[in-house]
């Protein structure tokens, strides 16, 4: 037995982010502390690294933090669901249970309404399925379910959705849709998109520019929803000068299934 300092003083700062953190406030209820982490592999680092988030942030707020971790797969969602513990084998005198959402326990939400009745929820699910063949239909509805919530909802959650979907595909989906303004962002996704606008020369409040932005929205998506588009449907989008017409095009590309929908009326009910 060896006695070493007993001082645990952090005398060097040490940079440490939990991916987000938000406080939940229910009615007649206690308020908690939300860190959700975005996990993409096992690493045998990360359960220190959670522990220490939760004691921190019990500590330096006086209110119970919750950690959910979000996976993209299920081998990782497995490995992050097991009780981590520190301490003896024996007798651990700490056990970390995360709460685990992955592709094996979060459907897929494809459809709108069921994404406006739950939007957070239809966040986790754009997450989990990042890597699934579904992903553009359901940060299609996300962002449709996005468009109709307050502005604090609307950033907290389209900063979540960036942050979990890392570097996968989906996440050129979603920056897309939001370079293409199908809503309004603050934050700090918002400050860098607005950035690389001003990098990429992006002329806001001149009629060119909004002409020649809307030309590049319509096109854009419909790359990467990957819909065939004619050379007629190609050429209509790309002399039209008129960029309300652009913004509705922009607004039927969402969902629609064929080039050709964007010149038409849907049917009435």
């Amino acid at each position: 037995m060896t006695a070493i300092d007993s001082d645990v003083t952090e005398v060097r700062p040490v940079e440490r982010h939990v991916d987000t953190l938000l406080r939940l406030e229910f009615p007649d209820g206690p308020t908690y502390l939300l860190l959700v982490e975005a996990q993409t592999k096992p690493d045998k680092a990360k359960p220190a690294s959670w522990a220490y988030y939760l004691s921190y942030v019990r500590n330096r707020y006086g209110q119970q933090p919750i950690l959910l971790v979000v996976c993209r797969d299920r081998t990782t969602a497995l490995w992050a669901s097991r009780p981590f513990r520190i301490g003896h084998p024996s007798h651990p005198n700490l056990t970390l249970t995360p709460l685990v959402l992955g592709p094996h326990n979060v459907p897929k939400i494809t459809d709108y309404e069921r994404a406006a009745a739950d939007v957070p929820f239809a966040v986790f699910s754009a997450i989990t399925h990042s890597n699934d063949p579904d992903a553009g239909a359901i940060l299609n509805v996300l962002a449709e379910a996005l468009q109709k919530t307050d502005d604090e909802t609307r950033t907290i959650c389209s900063e979540l959705a960036s942050s979990g979907l890392g570097d996968t595909p989906a996440a050129g989906i979603w920056r897309t849709l939001m370079e293409t303004g199908l809503f309004s962002f603050r934050g700090f996704v918002a400050e860098g998109l607005r950035e690389e606008g001003r990098v990429e020369g992006r002329v806001e409040g001149r009629e060119e520019g909004r002409v020649a932005d809307g030309v590049a929205k319509v096109t854009r998506l419909l790359e990467v929803r990957g819909i065939p588009v004619p050379a007629d449907a190609h050429r209509r989008i790309t002399t039209c000068k008129d960029p309300e017409t652009l913004d509705l095009w922009f607004d039927r590309a969402i969902t629609a299934t064929t080039a050709d929908e964007l010149f038409t009326d849907p049917p009435q009910d």
